[in-house]
């Protein structure tokens, strides 16, 4: 837990980091050189462009499209969080056990505990870092999408439904919050103990609120980017957990 929160702060202080730095008020282009440039902003610039020119220049639906790409290829990811979290769930008696086991706060006890903790981990092919993993992934694309959507001319004076996709939108920014919210209410369900932390209760709400109000600051492109996402994740997290608690039911029940 305490790696997710360092992750989202990290997060937090790269897109603060974000609206002053990078050439961000340069349009990009095929002759912009640097490595970001080359290898992140103007292929993400590119591949939108693909995408609206299928739609009849539609860069809202361009946007939309690319962020079920970038979704589907994290996939794997996601699924592996899920399956530490399951993994996470059923191991909480033991982890319980051994916190009163070595309940002490000397040095060496609590040595101990992490030793001990770090092997049951192991055992149970549980993997602590795996809940903040799809975060820093998505960081360098979050940020490469904010460049590819500020920097690419042709986003910045285009319309979709109601959003100027260049303008920050407060209906969209609220809608971010709120599917926030939810994927990560649904990451949490059936989470026993674990989902009763403080500390994830607490993410529960900073989260959204986070993500929420960066979205009432930037470009209505990128919060739709971010809505359209968390919409695929919720999605995929009621397609994925569904087999899994499936299976925890069967063995129960045995």
């Amino acid at each position: 837990m305490r790696n997710k929160i360092v992750a989202l702060l990290a997060m937090a202080g790269v897109l603060t980091f974000l609206s002053g730095c990078m050439e961000v008020n340069q349009d990009i282009t095929s002759d912009s050189t640097g490595f970001w440039n080359e290898y992140v902003v103007w292929p993400l610039s590119q591949t939108i462009t693909f995408f609206a020119d299928l739609t009849s220049g539609s860069f809202g639906m361009a946007i939309i499209i690319v962020t079920i790409i970038i979704r589907l290829i994290l996939l794997p990811l996601n699924v592996k969080q899920l399956k530490s979290s399951k993994a996470m769930q059923e191991i909480q008696p033991e982890l319980k056990e051994l916190r009163e086991k070595y309940s002490s706060k000397d040095a060496q006890t609590q040595q101990k505990l992490q030793q001990e903790t770090m092997q049951l981990f192991q055992k149970n092919g549980v993997n602590p870092l795996a809940g903040c993993l799809p975060i820093l992934v998505q960081m360098p694309i979050l940020i490469g999408f904010y460049h590819a959507i500020m920097r690419t001319a042709e986003i910045q004076t285009h319309n979709f439904l109601w959003l100027e996709l260049g303008s920050p939108d407060p209906f969209l920014a609220i809608l971010t919050a709120g599917t926030t919210f939810l994927q990560q209410k649904l990451m949490m369900a059936g989470g026993g103990a674990a989902a009763q932390n403080p500390q994830m209760q607490m993410m529960l709400y900073i989260m959204p609120l986070m993500i929420g109000t960066f979205a009432f600051f930037f470009p209505s492109a990128l919060a739709l980017y971010w809505v359209v996402g968390n919409i695929v994740m919720i999605l995929q997290t009621l397609f994925i957990r569904k087999p899994m608690m499936k299976d925890v039911t069967g063995g129960a029940s045995e």
